[in-house]
């Protein structure tokens, strides 16, 4: 069975372009794995602690065929070869790739929960993610991901800039990347 997956790709140390289509690549590069369209990158102001710099941020579109915990493997081993350090919570970092979504399913293991727990009150989540799949259902908050991004305050929704237009762009362009 084939599952339509929604991943968050994030970086603000050093090269942010580099990590950000490097991870894309390599997830594209799994046997099991689809890259079938991304967002636009846009820069956004850190959460949690914000004594860092800024991150660059899009959402990709996958199709798999892995377990919700297999995918959740090959996004840390992602995160690791691209050196991804955890040191201080919501800290700077290479990259970071969190599953937004599964489906439209509601998953609770321990550690791993979709839809990510946090993402319907983030701006950095939420504009690249409507770009990409304004309908696509919340199972936590019984709604769309366009409902919940209209729900955010305008200023939280004015920390999250364009950075490079992509508007929902093909695989074949990480190719040219």
């Amino acid at each position: 069975m084939t599952h339509r997956v929604y991943i968050g790709l994030g970086s603000n140390i050093g090269d942010r372009y580099f990590y950000l289509t490097t991870a894309l690549k390599q997830l594209e590069s799994h046997e099991n794995i689809q890259v079938t369209k991304f967002s636009s990158i846009y820069e956004t102001d850190p959460v949690g602690f914000t004594n860092q710099g800024k991150f660059l941020n899009l959402v990709a579109e996958i199709h798999t065929t892995l377990s919700p915990h297999a995918l959740l493997h090959v996004t840390q081993r992602i995160e690791s070869a691209l050196k991804r350090v955890r040191t201080v919570r919501w800290g700077p970092r290479t990259i970071d790739l969190d599953i937004l979504l599964f489906n439209d399913e509601n998953i609770r293991m321990n550690d791993l929960l979709i839809p990510h727990p946090r993402m319907h009150e983030r701006a950095f989540v939420l504009i690249p993610l409507v770009e990409i799949a304004a309908d696509a259902y919340v199972p936590t908050q019984s709604c769309s991901v366009r409902t919940l991004a209209n729900a955010l305050p305008k200023r939280e929704k004015e920390t999250v800039v364009l950075w490079k237009h992509q508007m929902g762009v093909e695989i074949d362009r990480i190719k040219s990347m």
